[in-house]
């Protein structure tokens, strides 16, 4: 088979605003959870220089670590600029110069082999190749090495012909590479189109087969036009100022001095084409409603359903629920409240919001405590032990400003006094175990059995267990805390690990 034949995400031309249908969010977990977790994935990027490749390569990453599949980009040109310490001129990657191609398909030998050490001993599902990988030569290469590992590739084609986005993207980016430390703009947007040239002569462009992928779904929405996103939660509510979760109660007095000042400061922004999103609560619409503009309703937007624990303070959860109180500190992201939600559950339900951000221009987003750390989390890419526990708080705007490769964040208070209703991460105890058939005299032989692969001597060597992304398993309690059981022969992790009979009949492991 060769590359071209593979299973391709398609060629992306940069910039393009494209329409897609909503697809229903249960769906799109479920078809992806069932794919993702069969074996281990090389997205290999594809495209001439400045064609967006990092910009896709690093957004999609965010995405994908946002929605809890481990992801991680390899960037060539980083173990290029380790091999060849100064860059001279475009001249090192003319095609006919031989010692430069060595080098170059060196790097990429050693790239891919921490490709594959992510992929099978650091427990990454997906690994992002960012280099050009415009011959069919090294697309055979990297397909005969993922073969080898029995990883899935799936190729992605950046494609841009404007001369104007080009050498925008060579003024914005490159000037500042560590390829050119002079930063002399008119040198570096020289050299770097004669790099593009040298690139041109051998570049065999990849023919686009399927597109059903959420990947897919996802780079589709993604743009590079300048925008900005503001993120700010209702006003304070009458709830807050008691202390109580979820509910649905207007605004205090203070609140609405803030949807005021709110309304000022749009003004003053002059923000042209400016979108409002809010969701269907109370208190969110009411703050809208002062700004007198046009704003639509989210449903999913809503804050996170505390189920049983809503319209409660803490204090009344803690005295009611105490095991539940207890688990949340434990495990704040994975916990579900009973009949209600965990931070997994409303990520995954925010999804469509982030695909139709992706897209827009200018928008503003009113919103929740909760709902505004799982969007903040996905544009300042913060994992799920920090998601839960980001400072949002009332009476405050976060204005977003994507960039190259990252997102430019400022925050703006509106001097409108507000109660804090942010808890910091507990010291968390050691709680009583349910009992676990995989626990008892089993438990300090599976501490001991760790393993650590050594490329040198191919030995077993004992290590410290590093800790591991929660995965689904049927042990008691777990779906407790949001994990769903599976069925144990489904079961499977990033790393494949040898374990003594004993606990090889658990099927929790």
């Amino acid at each position: 088979t060769s590359p071209e034949e593979l299973p391709c995400l398609g060629i992306l031309p940069l910039p393009q605003n494209r329409t897609t249908t909503t697809m229903k969010p249960k769906q799109i977990s479920e078809s992806w959870a069932s794919y993702m977790t069969n074996s281990p994935t090389l997205i290999v990027m594809i495209g001439l220089p400045a064609r967006g490749k990092t910009y896709v390569s690093k957004k999609l990453t965010r995405y994908l670590n946002w929605i809890g599949v481990p992801t991680k980009v390899f960037n060539l040109g980083v173990y290029r600029r380790q091999a060849v310490k100064s860059y001279k001129s475009y001249d090192f990657f003319r095609h006919d110069n031989e010692e430069a191609m060595k080098i170059r398909k060196q790097c990429a030998l050693v790239a891919l082999e921490d490709v594959k050490a992510y992929l099978t001993e650091d427990s990454g599902q997906i690994a992002v190749f960012d280099a050009t990988n415009t011959t069919r030569e090294r697309r055979a290469l990297i397909l005969n090495f993922a073969e080898e590992n029995s990883f899935k590739v799936f190729f992605v084609e950046s494609v841009c012909d404007d001369p104007d986005v080009i050498a925008a993207n060579i003024l914005e980016v490159k000037v500042s590479s560590p390829d050119y430390p002079e930063r002399n703009r008119e040198n570096v947007m020289e050299d770097f189109l004669k790099r593009i040239e040298c690139y041109k002569v051998t570049y065999q462009p990849l023919d686009p087969d399927n597109y059903d992928n959420k990947i897919v779904y996802y780079l589709m929405n993604i743009h590079v036009h300048p925008r900005t996103i503001y993120l700010c939660r209702h006003g304070e509510s009458e709830f807050n100022l008691l202390g109580k979760i979820g509910g649905d109660s207007g605004l205090s007095v203070r609140g609405k001095q803030f949807a005021q000042a709110l309304r000022k400061f749009l003004e003053e922004q002059e923000i042209a084409d400016l979108k409002v999103w809010t969701s269907q609560l109370k208190r969110t619409i009411q703050t809208a409603e002062s700004l007198g503009v046009t704003y639509e309703q989210w449903k999913i937007l809503n804050e996170i359903d505390a189920g049983v624990c809503e319209e409660m303070t803490y204090a009344e959860i803690k005295e009611q629920y105490p095991d539940e109180f207890a688990l949340r500190d434990e495990e704040k992201y994975l916990y579900r409240y009973p009949g209600g939600e965990s931070y997994q559950d409303l990520v995954q339900r925010l999804e469509p919001v982030i695909m139709e951000l992706e897209r827009q221009g200018n928008v503003l987003v009113i919103s929740h405590q909760a709902v505004m750390r799982c969007l903040l989390a996905y544009f300042l890419d913060k994992g799920a032990d920090e998601l839960p526990y980001l400072r949002c708080p009332l009476h405050t705007i976060f204005k977003l400003t994507p960039v190259a490769y990252g997102c430019k964040v400022e925050t703006i208070k509106l001097n409108v006094e507000a109660v804090n209703t942010h808890r910091d991460k507990p010291t968390v105890k050691q709680l009583p175990q349910e009992p676990n058939p995989c626990k008892d005299e089993k438990e300090q032989l599976y501490a001991s059995v760790q393993f650590e692969y050594s490329k040198a001597s191919k030995k077993l060597q004992c290590w410290e267990p590093a800790p591991q992304a929660p995965q689904p398993s049927p042990c008691p309690g777990h779906a407790r805390r949001g994990r769903p059981a599976e069925d144990p022969s489904q079961h499977s992790g990033g790393v494949t690990v040898c374990l003594p009979p004993v606990l090889a009949s658990c099927p929790c492991h």
